[in-house]
């Protein structure tokens, strides 16, 4: 038990979400200028920085750091965040602006019984993406300085 409460690989990436998905929640708070404030935002996907690309890169940061930017570990969290990143801003970009053009149908349509509507905010623009890897990598290595004070 006390190796899973002191595994930083695991923490520092579950920490930048947190700290991601609280940020998005805020500017929300900030920019809904009457309406509601969604707090299910908090655990949704979709919005500026990538959630999930900063998570990721925090990961093969603190990596780096702890076991060699040249360890193969390091190469594999490499890899893997581009397989994230590219998932983020293609496949479910995409995704996103499929479930779109059908709420438009949906609504437009009469015959169409939906009982509710699809999530259309799942993917990321490469801005999104890459201000993530940004703000993951910042993260990252600032939790694994500390961490090993």
């Amino acid at each position: 038990m006390r190796e899973l409460l002191t595994n930083k690989w695991m923490w520092i990436p579950l920490a930048t979400w947190l700290l991601v998905q609280i940020f998005k929640l805020i500017v929300e708070v900030f920019t809904a200028k009457g309406k509601k404030i969604n707090f299910r935002r908090i655990l949704g996907a979709g919005g500026m920085p990538s959630s999930h690309t900063a998570c990721i890169t925090a990961l093969a940061t603190s990596i780096g750091i702890s076991e060699g930017f040249g360890s193969p570990v390091f190469a594999l969290a490499v890899v893997f965040c581009f397989i994230v990143m590219y998932d983020a801003a293609g496949v479910r970009r995409a995704a996103g602006k499929q479930a779109a053009v059908l709420n438009k149908i949906i609504e437009s349509d009469e015959d169409i019984n939906v009982q509710e509507k699809l999530v259309e905010l799942l993917g990321h623009t490469p801005l999104q993406v890459i201000v993530g890897a940004i703000v993951g990598i910042i993260i990252g290595f600032t939790f694994s300085m500390i961490w090993d004070l």
